[in-house]
């Protein structure tokens, strides 16, 4: 069964794939140089325009793959020599102009940018065109037409434009960070940072796979797991992880829980709320809204919550986060959370850790992941967390109505923010979620679509425990 979406997931995938194998031999640094030409061997290129140029390109993927340029603090990163296959974008004038004699483009276009030949056709000049997109508007024919590049019409927080070698260059202080870019690169020029070398290395020297280990490792996996792996059951991913060297796999959900509890309280308290959950809608509030940065929940992510409760109890213990989340790499960098996440891995990495060690998952037996309400793991969908905050609110007893404003994908997000910021908002709680459809719509996933939603629902309903409280008070 197809384990990914596109070829671009793949390819990145195969070069994760070797530098994991690499790094669980020790040998990852003498041979580096090798990792390219194992993938492209022989003298003929399999994707670009010679062999020289392919293998150059995966030399650089290899360096993401090791962590990436260390003083570039975000977790994306653009390839320069892969980005040139892409049209430079910008509006055009198309067959479709009729030389009218109106000439509305030119009377509109406020920079003088529109001229005419002989036959009256319209022509844009490039260095003139500010991109405002007037002309485009009063065209009757709609011959003038907006073209972008799919990193930028993926990016809504418009972070990304085109520099003087006409590649893509990312602007750190608009980034959220959110991944959207990555996954919707056709070459995958656009990367994120991967830290499964860290990953590898904190599991070597653990318990399991060490006789000198000094501490247990434990994987934190997103609910979004659920419909993920679609070719074997979750079950055997559980013990795919064991397998790994993990001490014990935990669902984040039970961390969801934990915040769905908290955040109603505060949510109660205060009076009007944004979630916390998602640090991509995180950033993007404090970026773009950062007069609303008072509304935001202080309760920690799910993933941190639970981190820092697995550390409480087990002191010397080893945090690995695994999930659909570009985004959670940089939150794991934050000072209120490196105390409690020692690395993140995404669903992605998490297939080349498998094949790096040559687990087929689909063979295993299967293992168990439980403790977690329905709640807590329908957080991994759009509106998830809405309804386990209504539901802590009525299971706790708090005389509070919830009016939920439920943001699926960053422009929703910007529209609920700024009825917020207008004073407008008919709502008082904002659930915030940068990728479209929720956590299942992750960078880091190896599949997307309308079929994860009614995955994640199901394994909700298998959860042992049926209310939130129950799920608390395993932990006391």
């Amino acid at each position: 069964m197809r384990k990914f979406d596109t070829k671009v997931q793949h390819l990145k995938y195969k070069v994760l794939r070797e530098v994991a194998r690499l790094a669980w031999e020790d040998a990852l640094l003498e041979n580096l140089i090798d990792i390219p030409k194992k993938l492209v061997p022989g003298n003929e290129p399999t994707m670009r325009c010679c062999v020289y140029k392919e293998r150059a390109i995966l030399g650089e993927r290899v360096k993401i793959a090791m962590g990436g340029d260390t003083d570039n603090k975000n977790i994306i990163e653009v390839i320069e020599i892969a980005c040139d296959e892409c049209p430079v974008g910008g509006y055009e004038v198309t067959n479709a102009c009729r030389g009218c004699l109106a000439h509305r483009c030119e009377d509109v276009c406020k920079f003088g940018a529109i001229s005419f030949d002989k036959d009256h056709v319209a022509h844009i000049d490039k260095s003139k065109c500010k991109e405002c997109g007037a002309c485009a508007k009063v065209c009757p024919y709609t011959a003038i037409v907006g073209r972008k590049r799919p990193c930028q019409n993926a990016c809504k927080v418009k972070a990304i434009s085109m520099n003087e070698q006409k590649a893509a260059t990312v602007d750190n202080d608009k980034c959220i960070q959110c991944g959207a870019c990555v996954y919707q690169c056709p070459f995958g020029a656009i990367m994120d940072k991967s830290f499964i070398v860290n990953a590898i290395d904190i599991l070597k020297k653990g318990e399991k796979n060490c006789k000198d280990g000094k501490y247990k490792v434990y994987a934190i996996v997103a609910p979004s797991i659920s419909s993920q792996f679609s070719y074997a059951k979750l079950g055997q991913v559980v013990t795919g992880l064991n397998r790994l060297g993990f001490n014990d796999v935990i669902e984040a959900a039970l961390g969801a829980d934990m915040v769905a509890m908290s955040e109603s309280r505060e949510l109660a308290e205060k009076g009007v709320l944004t979630s916390s959950c998602c640090p991509a809608f995180v950033e993007y509030v404090k970026s773009a809204f950062p007069n609303l940065e008072g509304h935001i929940s202080h309760n920690l992510s799910p993933m941190a919550m639970l981190a820092k409760y697995v550390k409480t109890i087990t002191p010397n213990a080893k945090v690995i986060f695994i999930g659909p989340c570009t985004a959670k790499k940089a939150e794991a960098q934050l000072e209120s959370v490196k105390p409690y996440v020692d690395t993140v891995l995404t669903f992605e990495e998490l297939q080349a850790l498998f094949d790096s060690r040559d687990i087929d998952i689909a063979t295993l037996e299967e293992g168990v992941l439980d403790n977690a309400s329905y709640f807590g793991r329908i957080f991994a969908r759009s509106g998830g967390l809405t309804s386990a905050v209504e539901q802590a609110i009525k299971e706790q007893g708090i005389d509070f109505e919830v009016k939920p404003v439920i943001c699926d994908g960053i422009e929703a997000c910007r529209m609920a923010l700024l009825k917020l910021n207008k004073g407008v908002l008919d709502g008082n709680f904002i659930e915030g979620m940068a990728c479209v459809g929720g956590c299942i719509g992750g960078a880091g996933c190896l599949t997307h679509g309308e079929k994860s939603k009614a995955e994640v629902d199901k394994y909700g309903e298998e959860a042992l425990e049926k209310t939130i409280s129950a799920t608390i008070s395993i932990l006391k």
